[in-house]
C-alpha cells in the first residue's frame, strides 16, 4: 500500500526503516500540523533550560531535524551536547549524516526502555511515545523524570484521542479532511492508517497528563494544540 511519497507500508505494519528515511522529513512535515512551528517553539522554550553545560536528549530522534535546530539554536552554548536516541537504523544513519557538521551532536542507536540517561536539563519526545508501546510509556516517561535535573524540562508532542467517542469522530474526519487538504489521496490517507493500526497508539490529552503526573511532574502545562496534536511541557 502507498501512504505518499513513494513510501509502501502494509496493513498493521508501519515501520521506520527499509526506504521510509528517504523522504520522512517531506512525509511528515505534510502529515502533521505545525510541524515546525512545533520545532521553533521548542528552540524558543530551550532558552530558559539549557546552559553552556547541560546535556540534552531527543527520544525517537528520527532524520536529526529538530535536534540539528536546537543545537544550532543554542550555538554560543558550545559545550552543551545534544544526543539523540532511535532504535532504527536507517534512521540513526540518515540522522548521523544530517547531523554531521554539528560537533556536539552525538547520535546514538538506542531502545529508550534499556538507556541508561545521564543527568539532563531539557529532554524532547517529538511525536515519538505514541509508537511506545502502552505497557512499556509509563515505564519510559519514570527514567525521564528521574534522568531530569531539578527544574529541567520535558517537552512531550504527541497525537491525542479525543475524550469521547462523539468527539473522537469529530477528531478523525477534521483530521482526514486535514490531509486531504495537504494533497494526499483518499487510497493514501485510508493506507496510513490501515499501517498504523496496533503501531500508533495514542492516548488523550487527560492519559498523557496522568502518565506525566504518575511520573512525578507536578507543573505541565500545554503549550501547542491543533485537532488531535499537541505539546505539552513540564518542569521537574
Amino acid at each position: 500500500m502507498t501512504v505518499g511519497h513513494n513510501i509502501q507500508a502494509e496493513n498493521a505494519a508501519w515501520t521506520f526503516g527499509n526506504n521510509v528515511p528517504d523522504t520522512f522529513v517531506d512525509h511528515i512535515r505534510q502529515s502533521v500540523p505545525l510541524y515546525e512551528e512545533g520545532h521553533d517553539l521548542i528552540c524558543q522554550l530551550s532558552d530558559f533550560f539549557v546552559s553552556g553545560e547541560s546535556v540534552v536528549y531527543e527520544i525517537g530522534v528520527s532524520t536529526g531535524e529538530l535536534l540539528k535546530k536546537l543545537a544550532v539554536h543554542n550555538r554560543h552554548k558550545p559545550s552543551a551536547r545534544w544526543i539523540g536516541l532511535d532504535p532504527e537504523k536507517a534512521m540513526v544513519k540518515k540522522a548521523r549524516e544530517h547531523c554531521a557538521d554539528v560537533a556536539n551532536i552525538e547520535i546514538e542507536e538506542a531502545d529508550v526502555r534499556l538507556y541508561e540517561f545521564e543527568p539532563a536539563d531539557f529532554m524532547v519526545s517529538y511525536y515519538c511515545m505514541q509508537f511506545i508501546p502502552p505497557r512499556y510509556r509509563q515505564e519510559v516517561i519514570n527514567k525521564v523524570y528521574q534522568s531530569l535535573n531539578w527544574g529541567g524540562a520535558f517537552i512531550l508532542f504527541e497525537k491525542t484521542r479525543g475524550p469521547d467517542a462523539r468527539f473522537q469522530d469529530i477528531v478523525t474526519a477534521l483530521y482526514n479532511d486535514f490531509k486531504s487538504r495537504r494533497g494526499f489521496s483518499d487510497g493514501e490517507i485510508i493506507s496510513k492508517a490501515r499501517s498504523l493500526k496496533g503501531i500508533l497508539e495514542p492516548f488523550s490529552t487527560q492519559g498523557n497528563i496522568d502518565l506525566l503526573k504518575r511520573a512525578g511532574f507536578v507543573d505541565i502545562m500545554s503549550i501547542q494544540k491543533y485537532i488531535c496534536f499537541e505539546g505539552f511541557i513540564a518542569i521537574k
